[in-house]
């Protein structure tokens, strides 16, 4: 019997697709900024498949990203995070998709954490402004 783990195969999920394009359009409807797609599937310590990161201007607009992504994701797929983290301070909102976690940082902090540079193994898409 082989206990080796063997690497996360990366498969195509058509509601994780549709679940980050609606995330994304949650993000540019309300002007977020330097949007990022991490693609973790390759990586076999990974905590979930997607993290997409994104930022706003100032508290009230990384409140205003993460509110338009809930209420995208609610409206189109019927569905909410299963966990949602720092929205008291709106410094840094975690929302927890489960197969996708979604970061909305106010931008100091985001250069603090460097969560591109922790998983810089990741497949990395950007996304334009609008």
């Amino acid at each position: 019997m082989n206990l080796t783990a063997s690497p996360r195969v990366k498969i195509k999920n058509p509601f994780s697709e549709e679940l980050n394009h609606l995330i994304i359009e949650g993000i540019r409807d309300k002007k977020g900024k330097n949007i990022v797609q991490l693609d973790l599937r390759q990586i076999s310590d990974a905590p979930t498949d997607f993290f997409i990161i994104c930022e706003g201007d100032s508290n009230t607009h990384v409140k205003a990203i993460s509110d338009s992504i809930f209420k995208k994701v609610k409206d189109e797929l019927h569905t909410a995070p299963t966990h949602t983290e720092g929205s008291s301070n709106a410094k840094w909102i975690l929302m927890d998709y489960f197969n996708t976690v979604v970061h909305v940082f106010y931008p100091e902090t985001r250069a603090f954490y460097e969560i591109e540079n922790l998983w810089s193994d990741a497949q990395v898409t950007e996304y334009g402004e609008v």
